[in-house]
């Protein structure tokens, strides 16, 4: 059994980690608007917390665009999982 956080706030993350009780962490684009931060760093950031998968969701809605963006977001780390929305 793998347990991920979901969430962007670091602060939950670091204790979430710092109690070993999760593999990954999961977070949406929604999660990520409400720390105020750019996708990239939060994401850079909770890679540098936990060395497990890390799932970061796109937000464009046409195969190019989701191709492009999930290859940049892929790009950001080796633990980055990518989420697509099935709209």
């Amino acid at each position: 059994m793998k347990i991920s956080i979901d969430s962007a706030d670091l602060a939950e993350i670091r204790d979430a980690a710092a109690m070993g009780v999760i593999d990954g962490v999961t977070t949406n684009p929604r999660l990520v608007a409400k720390t105020g931060k750019p996708l990239e760093r939060v994401i850079r950031d909770i890679c540098e917390i936990v060395d497990g998968p890390i799932s970061a969701e796109v937000i464009a809605t046409d195969a190019e665009a989701i191709v492009r963006e999930g290859k940049q977001l892929a790009a950001i780390h080796p633990n980055v999982v990518v989420k697509v929305p099935l709209i």
